[in-house]
């Protein structure tokens, strides 16, 4: 269906969101708030934002023209334009203007791009928004396009109210964040004007924790590090032959022999305060053997049994160490050859604080001779956030909102977002994102990505809480 105009509900949203809200939470009907998030949320997702389909600027200048249809000066919307590698993305950068008593800007992030989707896999069209059995399928339901809603939303509703924010306000859509994050590092180096700022909350991070059982809201964990991404090449070599007179040298073999040691390398044990803050909290409410491994651990991070237990758990494994996993393979050139090469892509997913050039040696060492490791692209690293007591009562208090009497605990990612781009830029980011789910719910990135209903309206209370308790709360 068409979407309507922002300036058409923006009178309405003013006079009408404060006045139905208790009401429409009682009915299950839907503020007009709400309905304009969701046709945002239909909008986008319907748009293959995924590489190699040149739509991302599409829907950044989207996006742009909803906000200046609210009366956001065009002249405070910029789209940044990249050439990707076969690739036109873009990244939207909004600037919100305040009183000017506050400091530095806050800096809003989400992505606007997407992995891809293959519609023969799905069941339903991954690029249209489904809803149906208390869920939203789509592509990009989870990741994040929930987010890009949530914080445009946030813009256009605190206009609507006539908000003017104690520090000004930065909205940054990235348009590549999951494959090269160019966009980002651009944003960062040459445009460090539009986005710089005191602190990042950044959409694709973070979240709360449901019980797999009850549905109850365990914990809602607030990112404060997340964990180097990079990628290796594993490459054996051999001059070849004819494959009717096979030898013991053999590049295929190499390369075997050489991940099953990679498989049985374990990088050294690590924490911080993070990192010990966040599995003490988990092992309180875990049971059995690996809530002791927690419990004990985050008592004793020397603890070599409870590492051990961690260490067998793939939602844990990555709090404690560096990790490292095969991907992809490649090898040979002909069926009647023996093969000249093979190769294999290493992933790691780096802890803080740990160089990434003492991850390769690692791997080299593992890996042995003839076998070559090999860093690809230029990875970049970063430290933990500090722990800012601003950020943590203003999350705390935005779960509040959503999920009375849940506990907010600092935690760090095993994976990388644009987060980590802006941490190596000096701007401490926090991953605040309002989804509350199942890890059991979770299919970012797989078939069938899915978003609770009622996690996705949550998240647009949470996000105006968060924003206004940060930049001027009106009391």
């Amino acid at each position: 269906m068409p979407v309507k105009p922002v300036a058409a509900v923006a009178l309405t949203l003013a006079c009408a969101l404060l006045t139905t809200a208790a009401g429409a939470a009682a009915t299950g009907e839907r503020t007009p708030y709400e309905v304009k998030a969701r046709e945002l949320y239909a909008h986008v997702i319907a748009m293959p934002t995924s590489k190699g389909n040149d739509q991302v600027p599409v829907m950044a200048e989207y996006l742009a023209g909803e906000l200046r249809a609210a009366g956001f000066p065009a002249s405070d919307i910029k789209i940044v334009p990249f050439q990707g590698e076969g690739d036109r993305t873009a990244s939207l950068v909004v600037r919100y203007r305040s009183n000017g008593k506050g400091g530095k800007p806050i800096l809003l992030l989400a992505h606007m791009d997407v992995v891809a989707a293959r519609r023969d896999d799905w069941k339903r069209d991954p690029f249209q928004l489904v809803e149906e059995n208390g869920y939203f399928y789509g592509r990009g339901t989870n990741d994040v396009k929930q987010g890009v809603v949530a914080i445009t939303s946030t813009f256009l509703r605190l206009k609507a109210e006539g908000f003017v924010p104690s520090r000004d306000l930065i909205l940054y859509f990235s348009g590549d964040e999951e494959t090269a994050q160019a966009t980002t590092v651009d944003i960062a180096k040459n445009h460090r004007d539009l986005i710089d700022a005191e602190f990042a909350l950044n959409a694709d991070a973070g979240g709360g924790v449901l019980d797999e059982t009850t549905g109850k809201g365990l914990y809602y964990k607030l990112q404060t590090a997340e964990k180097t991404y990079a990628d290796f090449s594993v490459t054996a070599r051999n001059p070849g032959g004819h494959s009717s007179l096979p030898r013991d040298d053999n590049a295929i073999y190499d390369l075997s022999a050489a991940l099953l040691r990679i498989r049985d390398y374990k990088p050294t044990v690590m924490w911080n305060d993070t990192t010990l803050a966040s599995l003490k909290q988990a092992g309180a409410l875990t049971d059995g053997k690996l809530g002791e491994a927690l419990r004990a651990f985050a008592a004793n991070p020397r603890d070599a049994a409870a590492a051990e237990t961690i260490s067998h758990d793939p939602a844990y494994v990555g709090q404690i160490r560096t990790t490292c996993v095969a991907t992809m393979l490649a090898g040979g050139h002909a069926q009647n050859a023996l093969p000249q090469s093979a190769s294999a892509n290493v992933n790691c997913r780096i802890f803080p604080g740990v160089k990434i050039e003492d991850v390769r040696l690692a791997l080299q060492a593992a890996a042995g001779s003839p076998v070559e490791v090999k860093l690809l692209g230029t990875p970049m690293s970063s430290d933990a956030s500090p722990l800012r007591a601003d950020v943590m009562k203003a999350a705390t208090r935005a779960v509040q909102a959503i999920r009375p009497g849940v506990t907010v605990v600092p935690a760090q990612s095993p994976g990388a977002t644009d987060g980590l781009v802006f941490r190596s830029a000096g701007i401490p980011t926090y991953g605040v994102d309002a989804t509350f789910m199942k890890q059991s719910e979770d299919f970012s990135h797989g078939l069938d990505e899915r978003m609770p209903v009622q996690s996705f309206y949550d998240g647009l209370t949470f996000w105006h809480v968060l924003v206004t308790e940060l930049a001027g709360r009106r009391r």
